[in-house]
Parts: structure tokens; sequence; C-alpha cells
């Protein structure tokens, strides 16, 4: 049976709190997206069970970002991730952000989230691959994060220093299913895959916004 790595998501956690995430929680998704995965990661738990399937779930938190080099980058119609919509004001595409709630309970009111930058994401995929294909692989699953969250307000405020430009903002009302906090402990990635994050914030959004500006 050929080896299997999915991409998987941290909305199969749904709401764990303030606490970083561990792969330990149990499942709580919250939204069919996050069903979708729980139901995926237990289908290839059963089917590994009965017939000796190898797989490895990686549990992405908020990816982000693009190609370093500027060869790859995020476009999707209509967009809806934060980092791209941020740098869509920026550059004047946009004529502003939506903020949906400011009444978290959280520093700055705004929800916080783990960013993972694509580029370390598909280092992940090479290291899973690699590990499944040796005598005795790790299965199971693995957090996908950098332990580090950042807040909407964070997120925008770093566009700006990135950019050199003002991202004006609307606010809205909470969606229904965001949980305050999504962070990741990706201590068992770094033992089990010897992997771990090596861009932060503003690479991600420095790299998205030299994509963005190359492809205009």
């Amino acid at each position: 049976v050929i080896p299997l790595v999915f991409s998987s998501s941290c909305s199969v956690y749904g709401d764990a709190g303030d606490a970083p995430m561990t792969e330990a929680l149990p499942f709580a998704p919250v939204s069919p997206y996050g069903f979708s995965k729980f139901a995926v990661e237990r289908m290839l738990a059963d089917y590994g069970r009965a017939h000796g399937l190898r797989s490895i779930c990686l549990r992405y938190f908020n990816a982000a970002g693009a190609d370093p080099d500027g060869e790859l980058g995020e476009a999707h119609e209509p967009e809806t991730h934060l980092i791209p919509l941020v740098l869509e004001a920026a550059a004047g595409k946009r004529e502003a952000i939506e903020v949906y709630g400011n009444d978290y309970p959280t520093p700055d009111g705004t929800c916080i989230r783990d960013y993972i930058h694509v580029s370390d994401l598909a280092d992940a995929h090479v290291l899973a691959v690699e590990k499944l294909l040796t005598p005795h692989p790790a299965e199971g699953a693995l957090n996908l994060g950098t332990g580090r969250g950042y807040s909407v307000a964070e997120v925008i405020a770093a566009a700006e220093r990135v950019t050199g430009r003002k991202v004006a903002t609307r606010m809205r009302a909470r969606r229904e299913g965001d949980p305050p906090r999504a962070v990741a402990d990706a201590s068992l990635a770094k033992r089990e895959l010897g992997w771990q994050a090596r861009h932060g914030l503003e690479d991600m959004i420095r790299h998205a916004w030299a994509w963005m500006n190359r492809t205009g």
C-alpha cells in the first residue's frame, strides 16, 4: 500500500482555549471544513489498521506567504485569506480590510492565529514523505505552525510596516465558529521529522507583497 501524506488542519481542534494546541487534544471541529478534515483523518486511521496504510496527517495552521523568489503566490477568487486581503487594501485594490470582531478575549480584541509560511509547509511535506519511506516511519498527525500567534490587528500593523502604506479597516461582527485563538505546539513535528518553521510573519508578508507586485 502506497504511503500517504494528508493535508489536514488545526480546525479539527475547534476552540481549544488559550494554550498552544497539541496533537493530544480531542477532535472538536466547529465548521464543515474542520469536520471534513476530521473525517478523512479517521478514514486514514481506520484503513491503516485494516490494511496497513502508512500515513501522516499534517495539521496546518494558517498558511501564508509566497515563494521567496517570487515565482508562485496565492490568488483566490474570491479571496478569503487575511494576509492577501490586507495586502490588496495596501495596494489600493480594495477600499478597506474587514475585521470580523474586536471583542474577543485577546489583548487587542481581535482573534489570534498562528501563521505558517508556505515554504515551511513544503519542507514539512518532503520530510514527511521521507519519513514514511523509512523502515520505521512516524505515523499519525503532526501540527505545523510557528508556535507564535498574531492577532488580526498585529497582522495589519506588520503589513503597514512592510509595505510602508496605511491599511484602512472596517469593523464587522464576529463570524460564527471563529475561535479567539489558535496557536500550534509543533514540538512533535520537530521530534519526529526534524522540522521547524524558519520564516516569521514579516517574511510571509514581504514575500506575498513581492509576488503581488510582480504579478500586478
